[in-house]
């Protein structure tokens, strides 16, 4: 056994003539362990927090976006795109028509993006999770259009799918138009349509009206074009090397875009979010363990008389400093993995009981703090924990070579 490692195991369990030394210790090691503990529940807090996000959004969000990149909208009729739509890799292939219009209902209007889908966007099996009221169709038994509106948008016109009666009423200006008719209202393109349901997910996406693709073109007179197409792949399909071909294939007039690239403000906040309170914990973290300075210091004190045996038996300076070093790094170490195993069992009893609550239910997920372990948090925390535990001891152990040169001297 290493001669150091085994003096500072020594040192760590043996009684010490000062009381205070041991206290001191104690309180470094639980300032470690609470410290550790902490780092890991907040990071795997907010791994849940993203996953529980990014469900919402993935759940209308497609894997793939195709988009002009000039101009609102592009032809789809191309022997590219048709053969694309036949491809067994392609789960869906929806065709998305949208653009700005003003909605009413009753005396309330307000604009809205009209999002116009054709038949293959109900091919998405999440769209019934993110419903809370009524249901998500496109189109009633006698094969009527209906629409879908977002939940920000349903409670400014305080719109009400269950009345029969009541219809949503869309006007969009006219292409060609040049304003000068006598009745404005002739500028404008007016069409109704019921509201079947009620989706919630965010902001960005609550304010879209969802209807049928032929009631969007019909409305925006557009019979041809779409502003753009959405593309979810067969399980197993490799999304990125199938968004690399697409690129390939379409050229410069296109933008093809995955999902991270379609949300790279969402995925951006919520990285950095997650660095800021790690950093912020961290921070906490090292005032815990440079708390190890004051226990070692201590501890080489109390030990001035074995320093001086030591000495005399021709121990050297760096193996008193290793003794010293070792005793810091078990202080903390110790700490740290009695900190990670009480949040590892924390975050499972989390998950599966759901202890702590963070409000009211929600259609989507339950009210308790969502939890995802990531083995990667655990190795970063205690590699952080490692690196400045090695600086504190360092620090402290540069007490005993000092401890040394004073016996030295006095001999």
């Amino acid at each position: 056994m290493n001669t150091a490692f085994y003096i500072a195991r020594r040192y760590l369990f043996a009684k010490k003539s000062t009381n205070a030394i041991n206290i001191i210790s104690a309180i470094s090691m639980l300032g470690v362990m609470v410290g550790s503990a902490a780092l890991v529940i907040i990071l795997s807090v907010f791994n849940g927090f993203e996953e529980m996000v990014l469900k919402m959004f993935n759940s209308i969000t497609p894997q793939i976006l195709v988009a002009p990149a000039q101009g609102k909208t592009f032809d789809p009729n191309t022997a590219y795109f048709n053969q694309l739509k036949k491809d067994e890799k392609i789960y869906s292939f929806t065709e998305v028509l949208a653009e700005n219009a003003l909605v009413r209902y009753g005396e309330k209007q307000t604009p809205a993006i009209v999002k116009g889908v054709s038949s293959d966007f109900l091919k998405n099996k999440n769209l019934d999770t993110i419903v809370v009221d009524g249901v998500f169709a496109l189109e009633n038994k006698i094969a009527q259009p209906q629409a879908v509106l977002g939940s920000a948008l349903q409670s400014f016109l305080d719109t009400n799918p269950a009345d029969p009666f009541e219809q949503l009423q869309i006007y969009s200006p006219k292409k060609g138009v040049t304003g000068s008719s006598v009745n404005p209202m002739d500028d404008f393109t007016m069409l109704s349509i019921s509201p079947a349901g009620i989706f919630e997910i965010q902001q960005d996406f609550d304010n879209l009206l969802i209807v049928p693709l032929d009631f969007a073109r019909e409305l925006l007179g557009e019979p041809t074009n779409v502003s753009g197409i959405e593309i979810n792949v067969q399980p197993g399909v490799d999304v990125e090397k199938l968004k690399q071909e697409m690129s390939e294939n379409l050229g410069t007039n296109y933008v093809v875009k995955n999902r991270i690239e379609q949300n790279q403000a969402l995925y951006n906040l919520l990285g950095s979010e997650k660095w800021m309170v790690y950093i912020i914990l961290t921070f906490i973290l090292i005032i815990a363990i440079f708390n190890i300075i004051g226990s070692l210091t201590m501890l080489v004190i109390d030990k001035q008389k074995d320093i001086s045996v030591l000495s005399s038996l021709g121990a050297g300076k760096q193996l008193i400093r290793r003794i010293f070093l070792a005793e810091g790094m078990m202080i903390t170490l110790t700490g740290c993995i009695f900190g990670v195993l009480i949040a590892l069992i924390f975050c499972l009893l989390q998950q599966h009981f759901g202890w702590v609550k963070m409000g009211d239910a929600n259609f989507m997920f339950s009210n308790a703090y969502p939890i995802a372990l990531k083995w990667k948090d655990f190795v970063l925390v205690f590699v952080t924990v490692s690196f400045f535990s090695f600086i504190a001891a360092g620090l402290a152990s540069n007490l005993s070579v000092k401890k040394i040169d004073r016996i030295n001297n006095d001999l």
